[in-house]
């Protein structure tokens, strides 16, 4: 799906939380898979917890925070 528009797309990061981006999107994944989604803006999840990944179900909520690496616990 090929920007129709000459704006660039906004792209809002929340500590702790997923990535809000003004759609409509397509997602690529590692294994070249494509989502699409055609909402005005979709959450995408940084933290790989979500039932319905690449979207957010805000899983990152109920699950608590997991320790960074190397710091402390």
């Amino acid at each position: 799906m090929p920007n129709t528009s000459d704006r660039p797309r906004r792209v809002r990061v929340q500590r702790d939380g997923p990535l809000l981006i003004e759609g409509p999107v397509e997602v690529v994944d590692e294994n070249g898979e494509v989502t699409v989604s055609r909402r005005f803006t979709v959450a995408v999840c940084t933290c790989r917890r979500s039932r319905t990944f690449p979207w957010c179900d805000t899983s990152h909520r109920r699950r608590g925070r997991r320790p960074c690496e190397g710091g402390p616990e």
